[in-house]
């Protein structure tokens, strides 16, 4: 897989994209994540990638011009299953999202900044709008690396026992149930018994009465979508 991320502050995405999964998963050449700097293609000496809004509103808004030449170059090389804008109206990212996009090949991920984009960007370039909350962040680069998380963990390779994406959270429409490791006791604290017992199939379904707990006292809008 191959992501390409857009940004006026790349430097906001180093660490996020170094470490951990997604680190490795770059590392084994599971996936191959570029950010670009916007300001490549800034207007005039200074590389400007903003300007004043028409209308007299409030705040900065990012050009057309810089977004469009650096899409158009690397549409050029190959062609994008999706170019994403992170936008707080978006639609907002589930696991299943996540599932749907860790099967393409080609990725675009545009980070806003400032008061927002040229509409244009939206109308004509971009192909999907997603948002990771209902709150509004300084720009971008933090939801999409945080999109780059849930998608590239869930390619093949990425972890260690590939079988562990799939009792996550929200995979079957619920919470998880809890999980413990040693010791069995602490401080008085024990880790219930169907778990220590060694029988699976008493275990699968405490673990499927927990999620139903949970999501219940936790997320109970959850069990009306299922």
């Amino acid at each position: 897989m191959r992501i390409d991320i857009l940004s006026v502050v790349p430097e906001l995405l180093e660490s996020p994209l170094a470490h951990s999964i997604v680190g490795r998963a770059i590392q084994k050449g599971i996936v191959d994540i570029r950010v670009h700097n916007l300001r490549k293609y800034g207007i005039g000496p200074r590389r400007n990638v903003d300007d004043y809004s028409y209308g007299g509103d409030a705040g900065m808004v990012m050009r057309i011009e810089p977004v469009y030449h650096m899409i158009e170059e690397l549409r050029a090389e190959r062609n994008y299953d999706e170019i994403i804008y992170l936008s707080p109206d978006g639609e907002l990212l589930t696991q299943g999202i996540a599932n749907e996009l860790s099967l393409k090949e080609n990725l675009i991920l545009l980070c806003g900044h400032y008061k927002g984009i040229d509409h244009r960007i939206r109308e004509h370039l971009v192909t999907r709008e997603i948002s990771v909350g209902d709150y509004v962040v300084s720009g971008g680069e933090i939801p999409a690396a945080l999109l780059a998380d849930s998608i590239v963990r869930l390619l093949p390779g990425a972890l260690t026992d590939e079988t562990s994406a799939l009792s996550d959270s929200f995979q079957d429409g619920l919470v998880s149930a809890p999980v413990y490791t040693r010791p069995a006791e602490f401080n008085g604290w024990k880790v219930p018994d169907v778990l220590l017992s060694g029988n699976p199939k008493q275990i699968r379904a405490w673990q499927d009465e927990q999620a139903l707990k949970r999501t219940e006292a936790l997320r109970p809008e959850l069990l009306k979508k299922l």
